[in-house]
């Protein structure tokens, strides 16, 4: 049964390599070498980019109604386990893009209450606005009416 055993670990050995060579994932993280600070800062790394994620999510369902958000270039990359430095990176990427994505909803929601305010004001003094068209996209209101000031005469009415 012993030499079994050592048969299994030599044949390992053979095609793995040494056992001092082989690592894995969660080896890093026990590592010695790994000290205590890098681990929390990891883990409140982690913890940052998981927050931003779910702020970048609710921007996309906040924006998706109103035309949605610009997607970033597709990246691909092999997986690892990152750096302090690639999860610094990661952060502020997902920082910048969540404060894009804020701009973008504060800029579309501005648009909407403008045209909301020259609907009013179409439907309180229709002479001013001929031939004025407000859809209802730029309403921020679903479906494809519009709205239109015509003369009721046509061209020669009021």
């Amino acid at each position: 049964m012993v030499s079994a055993v050592n048969e299994r670990v030599e044949l390992s050995e053979s095609l793995d390599g040494p056992r001092s060579c082989r690592r894995r994932a969660s080896d890093a993280c026990t590592h010695p070498a790994v000290n205590a600070d890098e681990r929390a800062a990891r883990r409140a790394l982690r913890r940052q980019i998981a927050r931003l994620e779910r702020e970048l999510a609710d921007a996309f369902v906040t924006a998706y109604p109103m035309g949605g958000l610009e997607q970033p270039p597709a990246t691909f990359g092999e997986p690892r386990l990152l750096g302090l430095g690639e999860l610094e990176r990661v952060r502020d990427e997902l920082a910048a893009r969540v404060a894009a994505a804020r701009a973008t909803i504060a800029r579309r929601a501005d648009e909407q209450a403008e045209k909301r305010l020259v609907l009013e004001r179409m439907l309180l003094a229709p002479a001013d606005y001929r031939f004025t068209r407000i859809s209802c996209r730029e309403l921020g209101e679903p479906g494809c009416g519009v709205w239109q000031v015509r003369p009721r005469l046509g061209l020669i009415g009021c």
